[in-house]
């Protein structure tokens, strides 16, 4: 029951002190956006998936494993 109640009063704490911001929800929602810019925009537009667009007829884990052990032609 102790720990339920701490619990509850740490819950009660960060949302009586969110709900009294006025600076920090403009921050919040500024963060979540940007959040969501590098998580979604980003990841659609600019990191494509290689893998599956490569493999051809073989698993994932095998074309991987046939590129990291090709020796390079560099080298």
């Amino acid at each position: 029951m102790k720990q339920n109640n701490l619990f509850l009063r740490i819950i009660k704490f960060y949302v009586d002190g969110f709900r009294s911001m006025t600076v920090g929800k403009t921050l919040w929602a500024v963060i979540l956006i940007k959040l969501f810019i590098i998580f979604v925009i980003l990841k659609l537009f600019f990191f494509p998936n290689f893998i599956n667009e490569h493999k051809g007829n073989e698993s994932a884990a095998q074309f991987v494993s046939s590129k990291i052990l090709k020796p390079s032609p560099n080298h």
